[in-house]
């Protein structure tokens, strides 16, 4: 793997796990029922997730 290609993983990774935890705070789910924002750390992980898709795509 090439030092762009790492960067490029780290950076989706990083700032799709932050714009999951701004959803989280901003929209939330104040029942505790929602399956994906009731808690931080899920909404996180799936905004992670969703970042190194973005990241790796071409």
């Amino acid at each position: 793997m090439n030092l762009l290609l790492v960067k490029r993983i780290i950076t989706g990774l990083v700032v799709g796990g932050a714009l999951g935890f701004a959803y989280q705070k901003v929209v939330g789910c104040s029942t505790g029922t929602c399956p994906l924002t009731a808690t931080p750390l899920r909404t996180v992980l799936y905004g992670g997730v969703m970042g190194l898709f973005w990241a790796l795509a071409k």
